[in-house]
């Protein structure tokens, strides 16, 4: 049977993007559409370029053979996918760091590797180079990921076991997803559970089992004011902290700046210099880990010692 659309386009798109030298018509046909009669292939191959070109991927028409125009093909020049320079306010950077993380979780970077693998099995020379569009840099190892982000994505309800710390046992739970969510290392999934008519927050890896759809797609509305980050700093704030201490550059961490209980100006940051500003929170949200990372050199955690620790860690596994 022929495969699912997401698939389809996927591998279409890698395979135009991975090859050097226009891909015939019927050599397309043969790797990705092999079980479709010529009208079927048709009409799908028409469509899925046109869903292509409508995302903005530039599909360029050329000969197979630069010396003779018999025969055209198909591909898509890494230069003009790659994006131009963009210039990002620091709010809008940490909003495109947040979505550059759906290609990086582990579900996209399955389909992309069987894809490459599918056209290297069938004897294709593939360039890897182009698919270096964002560096990996956080995976989601926990089998409840994807079934999750479809359901989101769809918004379908769920239903899944779901073993609290307290508990002995899992509880089955059904649930209407609004968002997942990672937050100081770990993915949550946000959502109504129906069962309890109120939002909640669940852990990833305190998933049981299968989780299952219970209900068709585009069933219910999320809420417009929700902040799913806000839900989590709520439902699920951070044990053992109540109190933070960061150092900030002039004009930065504007985020922390929003929460803080005390800031004072003119203070030695890490470089010697007594042009940083102290910041004070009273009670650090869970996230806390990750957006110090987010603003990079511009602001440094001082307290409380164990998300410093964390901090420290990962910026090593980085280096290292």
């Amino acid at each position: 049977m022929p495969a699912a659309k997401s698939e389809r386009l996927l591998n279409l798109l890698i395979m135009l993007l991975v090859q050097r030298r226009p891909v015939p018509k019927e050599r397309i046909r043969e790797l990705l559409y092999p079980d479709s009669a010529d009208e079927a292939f048709e009409k799908m191959f028409e469509r899925d370029k046109d869903e292509l070109r409508g995302l903005g991927v530039p599909i360029q028409v050329a000969p197979v053979d630069p010396y003779f125009d018999d025969e055209l093909g198909y591909r898509i020049p890494a230069d003009d996918f790659a994006l131009p320079e963009v210039t990002l306010t620091a709010e809008e950077a940490s909003v495109v760091a947040l979505a550059s993380r759906v290609w990086e979780h582990a579900t996209m970077a399955q389909a992309t590797t069987d894809a490459v693998r599918k056209l290297s099995a069938a004897g294709v020379a593939v360039d890897l180079a182009p698919l270096d569009i964002t560096p990996p840099r956080m995976v989601a190892d926990e089998p409840a990921f994807a079934p999750c982000w479809q359901a989101v994505c769809e918004r379908t309800a769920i239903r899944f076991d779901y073993r609290r710390p307290d508990e002995a046992q899992a509880r089955r739970r059904h649930v209407q997803p609004w968002g997942v969510v990672r937050s100081s290392g770990r993915w949550y999934l946000v959502g109504y559970d129906v069962d309890r008519a109120a939002e909640r927050v669940f852990r990833l890896d305190r998933v049981s089992g299968t989780v299952r759809r219970s209900g068709p797609p585009h069933a219910y509305d999320v809420p417009p004011d929700t902040d799913l980050r806000e839900t989590i700093r709520r439902l699920a704030p951070e044990p053992g902290a109540q109190r933070a201490v960061l150092l900030a550059r002039p004009d930065t961490g504007h985020s922390f700046r929003r929460r803080a209980v005390g800031v004072r100006a003119g203070v030695e940051g890490p470089d010697g210099r007594r042009d940083w500003d102290r910041i004070e929170l009273d009670r650090p949200s869970r996230g806390l880990v990750d957006e110090v990372l987010y603003h990079g050199p511009d602001v440094v955690l001082v307290e409380p010692e164990r998300l410093r620790a964390q901090i420290v860690r990962r910026l090593s596994a980085v280096v290292g």
